[in-house]
Parts: C-alpha cells; sequence; structure tokens
C-alpha cells in the first residue's frame, strides 16, 4: 500500500470514529461511495445513504430542498435529518458530465436535460441552473439530480454552471443548437448569456 492511499485510509478511519463519538453515526458495515463540495455519501446496508455535510446549516439546507421537492422523478427521497447527516435513496448510474465524455452530446439527452430544467420552475426554483457532475444518467436514461443547492435562495434564470460545464466538454454549441431548434423559446437568451461569458 502507497503512503497517499495509506493515509486515506488512517483519515478514513479517524473520520469514521468522529462521526460515531459526535454525531452518533455509525458507519462500520457502510461503502464509502464518494465525496464532493458538500461532504461524503456512504451506502448501508439496507440500500440508502447517509450523506454526511460539512456543516449542520448545510446539511438542513438541502434536506429542506429535497423535502420540498418530494415526488419529483428527478430528486431521490429523503427519510430524516440528524444534526450533520441525512438519509436518503441510493442515486445509481453515471454523473453527465463522465457519461458525455464517453457518449457526447445527443438529441435525447439534450431534450432530457431542457425536461430538468422545466420541472425546476415547475417546483418554483428561482435557480434554473446546475452543474453537469450533479446530474447522474440512469441505466434507462432517466436523469437524476444530487446535491441540490441554493434552488429557492438564488436567483439564476439561465443555466450558465450547466453551459459551462457543456463548453468545457466541448457540446455546448451542438447543445444550444438542439435548444435553437425544439425551444426556440429559450435559444436567443441563453445563447446571448453563454456568448456573454465567453463559453462560445
Amino acid at each position: 500500500m502507497g503512503k497517499k492511499n495509506k493515509f486515506k485510509l488512517e483519515e478514513e478511519i479517524a473520520l469514521r470514529f468522529l462521526y460515531r463519538s459526535n454525531a452518533d453515526l455509525d458507519l462500520t458495515n457502510c461503502k464509502f461511495l464518494g465525496e464532493g463540495h458538500n461532504g461524503k455519501v456512504y451506502l448501508r446496508p439496507d440500500g440508502k445513504v447517509y450523506k454526511i455535510c460539512k456543516t449542520d446549516v448545510s446539511c438542513k439546507e438541502e434536506y429542506y430542498i429535497l423535502e420540498r421537492v418530494q415526488g419529483s422523478k428527478y430528486f431521490p427521497k429523503v427519510y430524516s435529518c440528524m444534526g450533520i447527516y441525512m438519509i436518503r435513496d441510493y442515486v445509481a448510474g453515471e454523473n453527465m458530465k463522465n457519461y458525455i465524455r464517453r457518449k457526447g452530446m445527443s438529441e435525447e439527452l439534450a431534450l432530457k436535460i431542457l425536461e430538468l430544467l422545466d420541472e425546476f420552475k415547475k417546483l418554483g426554483f428561482t435557480k434554473i441552473d446546475i452543474r453537469c457532475k450533479d446530474i447522474f444518467v440512469q441505466k434507462d436514461g432517466s436523469l437524476l439530480v444530487i446535491d441540490p443547492k441554493g434552488c429557492y435562495s438564488r436567483n439564476k434564470p439561465y443555466p450558465t454552471h450547466l453551459m459551462k460545464g457543456l463548453s468545457k466538454l466541448k457540446v455546448l454549441k451542438k447543445f444550444l443548437k438542439i435548444v435553437k431548434y425544439k425551444r426556440p423559446d429559450l435559444y436567443q437568451e441563453w445563447f446571448l448569456e453563454a456568448k456573454s461569458l465567453g463559453y462560445i
């Protein structure tokens, strides 16, 4: 075992002890799935996950959003929130960033992204935006969202983070071409926004 991997293992053991001591959270039989800006995710033996956030405030904010959107097919079901962690359904699939790297941007995927953004509006979001890495593509092609942030508190009428991510993946022009053909009502504003930010 290399020094880097050994350090990560020691860090993980220390964190598990910390969670058990301070959050009454036993991760002994849980599998570490991944880590993002907001925290870590562990798979429980029952198939649900623990989402452990960096602060209790960020945990409550994310839980509030997920609880408010319950019933939407695009978000995982949440069960409870206790301090710095919540229990929610496991989200399988592949994050869209990696998916596009492998398969590119298809019309089918572009339309599903547009449907997702329409859902944001129906749910009353003031932030009509999301990062590519926070969208997971399922085996059947459907989309699921993880780590929702600022959905009801930030005012973002255009998907700038999304377009920035698609630009880095070199598929933004193709995406906007599909938007122009399928949703001309959105195209002009999105194109001008992307151009003003230097994404195209």
